[in-house]
């Protein structure tokens, strides 16, 4: 239940800033069931006695570990994104304030890293507050009743891998169509090879300008493991490229074997004719994302 504290203003909001500090423990120390139920089906995959069956084997006692202890999956809890679609009536500046000092407080709680530094200064800020992008929040109205708060944690590591490309590319032969999509990505697999802590997830962008694209490549992070793209020549793109990557034999953290990625998850948007980009977006295998839904004083969490 809410914390009786209501907003300074006549407004439906209510502190939810302890609810908030659930929801980061939850998507820092508890990786989602559909992560946790593909990982163990790609250990089955790998060859007993392998370096890459160990490393998916020590992948996994990792997560169990930091279930049981609520502690950090990873020691770098990364860049904090919150997607937030709010009711009418809602403020979003006053839900980025409480943002703010919920990330403060799990920080004290040692369910994030201080992780935030000034690119300037090289001064650490202590507690993952920066300028307006620390943490990064959207925001988004939406019909009803129902407040939803999705978090995802995503690494530097794998962040570092991250790319775009500008579609025609000469150096792999990709045209401006999906099959030239497809080389690109692949490509950059090949080029991160064990560096984005495999096996990961890739988010994949098609179009848009290089900003928007970029962030498109990241919110279709907040697809479920199991949920099939819409469009059915982007589904088998998808499926196409998990299962050519898996055949380059980069497998867990670099260590050869069958499994480079877990699932491809791709996003068509619309261009101008002058531009083509093609952003990819690497998630390691601890896919760290959670929802928050709050509705008629009820949260549940996802």
């Amino acid at each position: 239940m809410f914390h009786a504290k209501l907003m300074k203003r006549d407004t439906k909001m209510k502190n939810i800033t302890q609810e908030m500090i659930e929801l980061i423990r939850l998507t820092s120390v508890d990786l989602s069931p559909d992560v946790e139920f593909a990982i163990k089906k790609e250990t089955e995959k790998e060859v007993i006695g392998s370096g890459a069956r160990d490393t998916m084997e020590t992948i996994q006692d990792n997560i169990r570990l930091a279930r049981e202890n609520s502690t950090p999956i990873c020691q770098d809890t990364g860049t904090l994104l919150f997607y937030i679609h709010y009711p009418e009536g809602w403020s979003p500046r006053l839900l980025r304030q409480q943002v703010v000092e919920t990330v403060v407080e799990a920080t004290k709680l040692n369910y994030l890293r201080p992780n935030t530094v000034n690119a300037i200064t090289g001064k650490n800020t202590g507690n993952n507050l920066g300028d307006e992008f620390h943490p990064t929040t959207h925001f988004e109205e939406v019909l009803g009743d129902e407040l939803t708060i999705d978090l995802i944690l995503k690494g530097g590591g794998c962040e570092n891998v991250g790319c775009q490309y500008r579609l025609p590319e000469a150096r792999v032969g990709a045209s401006r169509d999906l099959d030239g999509v497809r080389k690109v990505v692949l490509d950059a697999v090949h080029q991160a090879q064990g560096k984005g802590c495999a096996p990961g997830i890739l988010g994949v962008a098609i179009g848009g300008d290089r900003g928007s694209s970029y962030l498109a490549s990241k919110e279709v992070f907040l697809r479920k493991m199991d949920e099939e793209n819409s469009i059915p020549e982007l589904a088998d793109l998808e499926a196409r490229i998990t299962e050519e990557a898996n055949q380059l034999g980069i497998g867990p953290m670099g260590f050869g074997g069958k499994t480079t990625l877990l699932k491809t998850m791709i996003k068509g948007m619309h261009r101008i004719p002058a531009c083509y980009f093609v952003s990819v977006s690497y998630m390691c295998w601890a896919y760290r994302r959670r929802r928050m839904i709050i509705k008629n004083d009820h949260v549940i969490y996802q």
